[in-house]
């Protein structure tokens, strides 16, 4: 640059980062500066040292792409790091420009903003980390004040029992087996929405017709909720299918209408309705879910309404309107872990004094829905012929002790393995295995389906029943399980058990007869 003070700097020679007054001259660049100037090392350090010698190992490649970058067009703000005399470094944000043969560029001193960005983002941090952990507090506190109350019911209703066998007094037995087993299936139904609320439940999802579902459940929710309130089902025509688990969607149905209900103590109409819904861009996301094809089920009632408030907090886990003992605070929190879980989405419409809609959107399912009400007498299959045999792999014994009994009941042979090592051992030897009944958790090095894949190479035509109770989805194929394998949730009832070991064995044997035939 002939005679501009500042001497030759288009030399054949590396980059060099001179100084001179307020600029920094980079080869064939020229670098307004500002006060970082004099936060730089002493002057004769500088004078012909390599501009990456200043900048930060991490920020070079940056740094080489955009002086490319800036050779041919203007460069968008860029932000790189120069080491300093104390040890630390400096941030710089930079815009440049290309002109002839020269690049103007002009950096400004950021350091200070960086850091309050930095303090910014560690105290929204930390903010973040106490709320989570005031949610895990009220979550454990809720859940230790129901579980206390559920065990105390279980543990007296034990200790009775056992005193009045001992006297002799059996008339009360009945009694306190009725109450500790009614608060066992209340802490197992606790213990169900907290997993859905976790999104961790085991789902079984299948194609279903949800207006039909609704519509079977109107005699059930009107008899729930009681002759002071006008329930109504409204199917929408040609209304979609959905791929959902139908228990679990009873379920939260079921819930919604007695919430419905509990928001109307005059009486009123409680509408159940379904409908099809196509999400555009724009409207997937006001409801923060993808676009697309949705079946929506919908409850709404004509009671109190909730405030904006209420209806931000209203899928809280243990958050509740109600009075203390009338509500657990965890049926709206189970309703949207079970949407979520689906591949829907759950939404609050609300007013005060005007009533409440609970709108579940699940995703479209494409195809026929199959009518499967058919053959379900599962009690009357025959019992067990001789040598049929099961496979009971789980590390608690006292669920493998209560199979076992169940098995000697309908009068099949048991073999028991505490882990999947052994279960596995014993699949690949030449014993007859009709049945596997195996948790899905297993110590061993294998999880119950790697088990069961490895043993299905030997075993082909192997029925598998995994028991669980926390929900590996997936390990378990997101409810696709192959044929001849299905799930059954913890705690089971001993009958559903029984029940469905008898159904899986008689498929095996029907499939093992057509084979001979």
């Amino acid at each position: 640059m002939p005679g501009s003070g500042f001497g030759d700097i288009r030399r054949p020679t590396q980059s060099l980062l001179r100084l001179c007054g307020r600029k920094i001259f980079l080869r064939d660049c020229v670098f307004t500066q500002s006060r970082w100037v004099a936060d730089l090392p002493a002057l004769p350090f500088v004078i012909g040292r390599p501009v990456f010698d200043f900048v930060l190992p991490d920020d070079e490649a940056l740094t080489s792409r955009a002086l490319e970058h800036a050779r041919v067009e203007s460069l968008p703000v860029v932000e790189n790091r120069y080491r300093h005399k104390n040890g630390g470094f400096r941030w710089i944000s930079w815009v440049a420009a290309p002109e002839a043969k020269l690049i103007y560029a002009s950096g400004r001193h950021i350091t200070a903003e960086k850091e309050q960005a930095e303090a910014l983002s560690r105290t929204e941090e930390a903010l973040r980390q106490a709320q989570k952990m005031e949610a895990v507090g009220q979550l454990t506190g809720g859940l230790a004040h129901d579980f206390n109350n559920l065990l105390a019911g279980i543990s007296g209703s034990l200790e009775l029992m056992q005193t009045r066998m001992q006297q002799g007094r059996l008339t009360d037995v009945d009694r306190y087996m009725t109450a500790a087993q009614g608060a066992a299936k209340r802490a197992a139904a606790l213990t169900h929405r907290l997993l859905a609320f976790s999104r961790r439940q085991t789902l079984d999802p299948k194609p279903t017709d949800v207006s039909r579902l609704a519509m079977g459940m109107h005699e059930l929710i009107q008899r729930t909720v009681g002759p002071g309130i006008l329930v109504e089902v409204v199917g929408a025509t040609g209304a979609w299918p959905a791929l959902v688990d139908p228990p679990q969607l009873e379920n939260a149905l079921l819930n919604l209408c007695i919430n419905a209900r509990d928001a109307m103590p005059d009486g009123g109409i409680i509408t159940i309705e379904t409908a099809n819904k196509w999400m555009d861009e724009r409207a997937a996301r006001q409801h923060d879910m993808p676009e697309g094809q949705y079946l929506s089920l919908a409850v709404t009632d004509t009671g109190t309404g909730m405030p904006p408030e209420v209806v931000a907090r209203a899928f809280d886990p243990f958050f509740t309107t109600k009075p203390i003992g009338e509500g657990t605070g965890l049926g709206l929190s189970m309703i949207y872990g079970f949407a979520q879980q689906s591949g829907g989405q759950v939404r609050i419409y609300s007013e005060v004094g005007q009533g409440t809609t609970v709108c579940i959107y699940l995703p479209r399912y494409y195809g026929v829905v199959e009518d499967d009400a058919a053959g379900e007498q599962i009690a009357e299959l025959p019992r067990s012929e001789a040598g049929e045999t099961v496979l009971i792999v789980d590390d608690e014994p006292t669920v493998r002790m209560l199979i076992t009994d169940i098995l000697k009941d309908l009068g099949y042979a048991a073999i028991e393995a505490g882990d999947s090592a052994t279960g596995l051992k014993v699949l690949q030897s030449d014993v007859r295995i009709d049945l596997l009944v195996t948790d899905v958790g297993l110590p061993g090095g294998m999880n119950g389906r790697q088990m069961a894949d490895a043993a299905r190479n030997h075993r082909p035509d192997l029925k598998v029943l995994f028991i669980t109770g926390y929900a590996e989805n997936a390990i378990l194929g997101n409810g696709m399980l192959p044929p001849g394998m299905a799930v059954l949730t913890k705690p089971f009832a001993m009958d559903n058990m029984a029940a469905r070991i008898r159904s899986m064995i008689e498929a095996g044997r029907e499939t093992r007869l057509q084979r001979r035939s």
